[in-house]
């Protein structure tokens, strides 16, 4: 899987000298400046320390089985903002490399608040994943054509559960999924709209498996 993040830190360079510092036992795939410059920070290859304790359609160890790329924004703790266009430009092409070179599916190029829901916020509700959806490098959010299955509560926890999610926390789990697919509303109250996206992800043909 491909996961995205945001630094959460004041500016660029705290951030790499964090994330290439030993003692900081953090590391990543890949930063992306907010000028569009791109970082390889640890081979594709090798293990990088950037999901924590995580969890993503059966996997536990996202670590082993994912590329990280941090993206540089100082996150909701120093004064979160829009990503900038020219950061995104640069973004595009790497993941649409790695998504291309590691045959990963739309619904693997996860953000981390989608692995871990009840610990993270990022890349967060301001991210454009509209920019990747529309390219093919991540799943959109469905606007046509929904219809609310009118499920419980606990049968919508089920089916975001069969989604991906991770739902011991409950209103973190739809917290992220909102954050994710419906990111101008983020209440962790299961409406309609919640439903009926989320129904939309999973059925005719799951959206994720391509």
């Amino acid at each position: 899987m491909l996961v995205l993040h945001y630094t959460g830190m004041p500016d660029s360079e705290g951030a790499l000298g964090r994330l290439t510092s030993h003692e900081a036992k953090v590391s990543c795939h890949y930063c992306v400046d907010e000028d569009g410059t791109v970082y390889r920070l640890v081979e594709e290859e090798r293990r990088a320390w950037h999901a924590g304790k995580s969890y993503w359609r059966g996997v536990r160890d996202v670590n082993s089985a994912s590329i990280g790329i941090e993206i540089v924004n100082p996150g909701h703790e120093f004064g979160y903002r829009d990503f900038p266009d020219e950061q995104i430009a640069a973004l595009i092409p790497l993941v649409a490399d790695i998504k291309d070179r590691h045959g990963i599916g739309r619904g693997n190029v996860v953000a981390h608040s989608d692995i871990a829901p009840a610990r993270k916020e990022d890349p967060g509700e301001l991210f454009p994943w509209e920019a990747l959806a529309k390219r093919r490098l991540a799943l959109p959010s469905p606007t046509r054509g929904l219809i609310d299955p009118y499920w419980s509560d606990a049968a919508f926890l089920l089916a975001l559960e069969r989604f991906g999610y991770d739902v011991i926390d409950q209103v973190k789990a739809v917290i992220a999924f909102q954050r994710r697919f419906r990111p101008n509303r983020i209440d962790g109250i299961i409406d309609g709209e919640c439903r009926a996206k989320l129904l939309a992800l999973l059925l005719p043909r799951p959206m994720g498996e391509m």
